[in-house]
Parts: C-alpha cells; sequence; structure tokens
C-alpha cells in the first residue's frame, strides 16, 4: 500500500472500454468496463464515488478499482453525477442522478457490452460519500437495486452535518442543517430510511479518520432492529482509502464481500450480532 493512503486518488488506470450518457448533462454518465475472461454474464456492478460530495472529486479515482473488479470477471460502470461546487450540483440534482444513473445503466451497459451483463438488478458500490448514495439509492428503489456494498459511508447526514465531516460538505448537499431542512434530510439521509429490504454489506475501517466509523454501527444497528437484511465487517487496521485501493491488504475482503452479494448467499438474519 503506497506511504500515503491519499495515492490512490490520483493513480492511473486504463481508459475505459466505452463511456455512455444516462441524461443530458455533462456529467450524467458513466465509463464502463468489460470483464476480463470467457465467463458467464454477470450483473453490472455500478461504482458510485466519493469525495463528499464536491465537484473537486470525480469518477477518475475509482478507475483502479474498476479496473481490479472487471479483472475478476465482473461489468464494471462508474458512475460519474453533478455534485456540490457546480451550478446543477447538490439538492436536488445529487441524489436524482444517483436514482437516473441506476436504473438506465444496466441498459446501456448491455448494449455497450453485448453478452457480458446479465439480466436483472445492478450490485452498487459506494466509498465514502458515494456510500451515502447507494445506501440511499437502495432504500429509494429497492426494486432496482441487486444489493449494496457501502465502503465507509457516510450513513447519517444529521450526525455528519453535527460532525461537520470535511468543513461542511452535508450543508453544501443539503443546503443547510436538519432544523432548516427537515424535509431534505428525511428524504435522503439513509439513517431516516431504514427498514430497507435490500441485501447491504457496511465495511469500515477502525482508522478512519474522514468518516467515523460509529456511524456505520449506528446505521446497521438500526437498519437490523428494523428488519433489514444488513451487515457490518469491521476492519481494525483499516483506514478510509484502503477500501478502494486494489493494493491494500483491505482489498481481499473488499472482493469477498462483493462475491457473498453476487452469489446470493442467504439472506442475513438480522437477529444475529452484526460483527
Amino acid at each position: 500500500m503506497p506511504a500515503d493512503p491519499r495515492d490512490v486518488l490520483t493513480q492511473p488506470s486504463p481508459p475505459p472500454d466505452a463511456t455512455v450518457a444516462y441524461g443530458d448533462h455533462p456529467d450524467q454518465l458513466a465509463d464502463l468496463r468489460r470483464p476480463a475472461g470467457a465467463g458467464p454474464a454477470r450483473p453490472l456492478v455500478i461504482v458510485v464515488h466519493g469525495g463528499f460530495w464536491r465537484a473537486e472529486y470525480d469518477r477518475g479515482h475509482t478507475g483502479p478499482m474498476a479496473t481490479a473488479l472487471a479483472a475478476l470477471g465482473h461489468p464494471v460502470a462508474q458512475l460519474e453525477y453533478r455534485r456540490t461546487g457546480q451550478p446543477d450540483g447538490g439538492w436536488p440534482n445529487t441524489l436524482t442522478d444517483v436514482l437516473t444513473g441506476v436504473a438506465a445503466l444496466p441498459a446501456l451497459a448491455a448494449a455497450a457490452l453485448p453478452g457480458q451483463v446479465a439480466p436483472g438488478p445492478p450490485i452498487l458500490v459506494g466509498h465514502s460519500a458515494g456510500g451515502h448514495l447507494v445506501l440511499y439509492a437502495a432504500a429509494q428503489a429497492p426494486a432496482g437495486v441487486g444489493g449494496v456494498l457501502a465502503l465507509a459511508p457516510v450513513a447519517d447526514l444529521a450526525e455528519a452535518y453535527r460532525l461537520d465531516l470535511d468543513g461542511g460538505a452535508v450543508a453544501a448537499l443539503l443546503g443547510g442543517g436538519p432544523a432548516e431542512f427537515p424535509d431534505r434530510y428525511a428524504a435522503a439521509d439513509p439513517s431516516a430510511l431504514v427498514p430497507t429490504r435490500v441485501r447491504s454489506v457496511v465495511m469500515h475501517g477502525a482508522l478512519d479518520q474522514q468518516v467515523p466509523i460509529a456511524i456505520s454501527r449506528s446505521w446497521v444497528g438500526t437498519a437490523r432492529a428494523a428488519g433489514s437484511p444488513a451487515l457490518l465487517i469491521e476492519l481494525p487496521e483499516c483506514e478510509h482509502f484502503g477500501l478502494i485501493s486494489p493494493a491494500s491488504a483491505a482489498w481481499p475482503q473488499v472482493v469477498a464481500a462483493l462475491r457473498s452479494l453476487h452469489d446470493d448467499l442467504p439472506t442475513i438474519d438480522a437477529a444475529s450480532p452484526s460483527r
């Protein structure tokens, strides 16, 4: 793993095999990566990047991750969306872009990668703010999501606002705090959207300095108490960025978690221990 874990944000990756648009805005698009090998078609894996919803972070930094997943035989789409700091970013467009993209990309990818994308809803993989967005999408449109792998997700927007994560990132997304915009928090906050029927695996490093692991513990505990099929995997020696780096010690566990969703293992017993 690089000496500075943030180096993963600038590591190069091969160009995508195709880029498709799911809307008319320049940021309503996704990069597609063809699965390696000659195995059977698999459900699309949609990767939703983080960066606290801010314009300075885009899908480019998930290139190494997406390339590694494609090398394992998964068709992959790196979803882009409008972000804060842009004229059209933030509430509600950031959120509606993800819903629109998740709904449209399986068909778009199947057309661009013929014979390599299995029918059915995609598996969503999101990191940090992208983890929030995939949990949000699963709660709002559960029939269109086959499973969720949320990596260090900002799973409680009200708490993230209280903690002032990344210097006002949640306020920039939703326009202010919960007292000012309670309806927006009620609609966008995964902590307010349980239970969800989509199988969700949440993975979080105990050394995370960007998004406290307590947020994932709280969300999974609340979701499971409400009957949601959710599982928390804690990584004691992992920080925030190792979850998206194929060179990190955490990567094999990320791959195993994705495989568990892909293989459709029996539904997690919500009454069993969460970690």
